[in-house]
């Protein structure tokens, strides 16, 4: 309807002899009243185009409005002037009708859209570094990542989900170094390379409940580097490694393997899955050769000291190094590899990175130098950055300060929280699946609902309310939708799709048709919150819906109609929270 209405406008602009030259100069705005009293949609146009022409808005908006009345579509029943000029649309009974029954002949595509249908986007995210656990930040990478992508999805995209390992380097030579010398099962300290490998069985194993191993091992291997012979045998594991020493991959691939075991735990968990995982000791060295090609080309130039530098003036950027003066390569150098080996594997038309926003000037560095090179143009990569995140009242954390708060060990004491208070409502074996699920609605809910940028304070009490503005609110609405369902069922009542309720019997009706438009926008700017502000609207209008209305009357014609409206609100839901990352539980 949001196009149509903006084809209406633009015919009546026409019709009023406007220019087609200055309705293109011009962008006005279709958006739904946040009072429905002012109607379904409303629109500044003449607002936007009175400024053009120098006309008073409110005699442009009537004479808008006299056009628009001439072809009025049969689903809109009244066109008004409010205000200092906007313009309101309201929508028929039958319309609305009309929305029910296409959300209930076709449930799984309701939400979903072929505006980007033929585009590729590759979109990378979580990337946790193997050497420590995930921590809250990935947390809030991971779920931002699943959201984004489901959203790209749901308006026709191709989505190639991508992972990048970082498993080479001083940071892994240290977890590798501190498994090596501590974690012998008889704790007695070893160096020697040789004899663990002959004697494997002598150190320990993991499993994906060892959440907290991995950065036991890399503190204890940084902690060695302290001193000055430590750090010098931990440094020649890098210079081995790179010299492809089997006995040192041997070791390498160990450590990594417990690793990449405890990240598929969580990632699972949070409902992250991936296309491609780059592993940077495949590319690591292929940066160079970018280096050479654009020295040679002119786009970086060769400092006095032998360094190599960017030309970035002319995009309003600051210079970067991208090869040091011992001819020893930077991230930028690896990246520049990565974006030419992204765009050459996939093709995509838009690459994305999920990466916090200290990253924000190194990866528009990153984005002009590959313009530059001819890797791609600067539109086609995008940077979706995502605020800090601390637990309330615990104020900034920190690995050295040891307090980091771990994943999994927040989802885990949500988990518990949400098993004590759902105890007596609960029981069996689906407990502690139900409680789950509620958990991680309560963690996605939390970290989404925020613009994405805003740095949150993650507040555990109010992420488990079941009052409104949280995951298991919404939830809790599309239970009680399904409750009233399953009664209904018993009663023989089924959803009536033909008939239509009164206009003005709920605000739900007015609403529930709106979710493809909300994921449109969320996906054209990166904003999954705009969804989660949708769902919980819904759901609180819901809510006082089935507080003032009586769905299942006897000898009511009006109840089928009604339990169509409930069955609509449901799948409406479901199809909101599965694009978030958030499951329904069903019973709660």
């Amino acid at each position: 309807m949001n196009d149509t209405i903006k084809a209406i406008i633009h015919s009546a602009l026409v019709a009023e002899g406007i220019p087609a030259e200055v309705i293109s100069a011009g962008t006005f705005v279709i958006e739904h009243p946040a009072d429905l009293s002012k109607g379904d949609y409303s629109t500044n146009a003449a607002l936007v185009y009175a400024k053009v022409l120098k006309r008073n808005p409110v005699e442009l908006a009537n004479a808008l409005v006299s056009h628009i009345k001439l072809e009025t579509d049969a689903d809109i029943t009244r066109v008004e002037v409010a205000g200092p000029g906007f313009i309101n649309f309201f929508l028929s009974s039958l319309f609305f009708g009309k929305q029910v029954k296409v959300i209930l002949e076709n449930p799984e595509r309701f939400g979903h859209s072929s505006t980007m249908k033929g585009q590729v986007w590759a979109v990378e995210y979580a990337s946790p570094n193997p050497n420590k656990a995930m921590h809250l930040g990935h947390l809030r990478n991971t779920i931002t990542g699943v959201a984004l992508c489901n959203l790209l999805e749901a308006n026709g995209a191709t989505v190639i989900r991508e992972m990048v390992d970082n498993n080479r380097g001083i940071s892994i030579a240290k977890l590798m170094w501190g498994y090596l010398v501590s974690a012998k099962k008889d704790g007695n300290r070893v160096e020697d390379l040789a004899y663990w490998q002959s004697h494997k069985d002598e150190w320990h194993t993991i499993t994906a409940s060892d959440r907290r191993v991995l950065d036991v091992w890399y503190v204890t291997g940084s902690e060695e580097c302290k001193d000055p012979a430590q750090e010098a045998k931990v440094r020649e594991l890098v210079v081995k490694w790179e010299a492809k020493d089997p006995v040192v991959w041997d070791l390498w691939k160990t450590v990594l393997d417990f690793a990449y075991l405890l990240q598929k735990a969580t990632l699972t968990r949070l409902g992250a899955t991936f296309d491609y995982v780059w592993h940077e000791h495949e590319h690591y060295e292929e940066g160079k050769r970018y280096v050479d090609a654009g020295v040679k080309t002119g786009v970086f130039r060769v400092l006095e000291d032998g360094a190599i530098l960017t030309t970035l003036e002319s995009f309003g950027l600051s210079d970067t190094i991208v090869q040091k003066n011992d001819g020893t390569s930077l991230y930028i150098t690896q990246d520049i590899a990565l974006t030419d080996l992204k765009k050459k594997k996939h093709n995509a038309d838009h690459q994305v990175w999920v990466i916090g926003p200290e990253q924000s000037l190194a990866l528009q560095q990153l984005f002009a130098v590959c313009e530059q090179l001819g890797i791609g143009m600067r539109e086609e990569f995008s940077h979706v950055s995502y605020g800090y995140v601390t637990i309330k009242g615990q104020g900034k954390m920190s690995s050295r300060e040891g307090n980091v708060l771990y994943a999994d060990d927040l989802l885990d004491e949500l988990r518990i929280k949400t098993e004590g208070i759902m105890a007596e409502r609960l029981s069996g074996q689906d407990k502690s699946v139900i409680a789950e699920k509620i958990a991680l609605g309560a963690a996605i809910y939390e970290m989404l609902k925020a613009g994405r940028t805003k740095d949150i304070a993650f507040d555990m009490e109010s992420a488990l309310s079941f009052e409104g503005d949280s995951g298991p609110y919404l939830q809790y609405a599309h239970t009680r939708a399904l409750s009233i369902m399953r009664k209904a069922k018993e009663q023989g009542i089924g959803p009536d799709v033909d008939g239509a309720l009164p206009h003005e019997e709920s605000e739900l009706i007015r609403k529930i048709y709106r979710l493809p438009e909300v994921i449109e926008e969320a996906a054209k700017l990166y904003a999954p919150q705009q969804v989660v502000t949708f769902l919980t609207d819904l759901a609180a209008t819901f809510n006082n819906y089935y507080a003032h209305t009586q769905v299942i009357a006897d000898n009511d014609a009006t109840s089928g109609r009604r339990v169509a409206l409930v069955a609509a609100f449901a799948e409406v839901m479901e199809s909101g929270l599965k694009v978030l990352g958030i499951k329904t539980p069903g019973v709660m």
